[in-house]
């Protein structure tokens, strides 16, 4: 137990701050995946519809949740790998 908490506190990941291009990876990634999702969802549009259901290629807020939640796992791992490359 206490080599585990001693491993965990030796060894912490260096994470990137929140700058402009961070910002753009994130909304790209969630692009990315609206577009995957709008071609995989058997039925997007089931649900409560949004305002302006054509802004998000006609999906419904079940299917826009489900594909933003996507997005951020997402753009959090490209975030990271980027990161750790040395491109971000």
């Amino acid at each position: 137990m206490v080599y585990s908490t001693l491993l965990a506190a030796a060894y912490v990941p260096s994470t990137v701050a929140w700058n402009p291009k961070v910002a753009i990876v994130m909304i790209v990634c969630n692009i990315i995946a609206i577009a995957i999702g709008k071609f995989t969802i058997q039925k997007p549009n089931s649900g409560p519809s949004l305002p302006s259901p054509e802004l998000f290629g006609g999906l419904g807020v079940p299917a826009l949740l489900a594909t933003t939640s996507f997005g951020h796992v997402l753009g959090a791992g490209v975030i990271l790998g980027l990161a750790n490359a040395g491109a971000l």
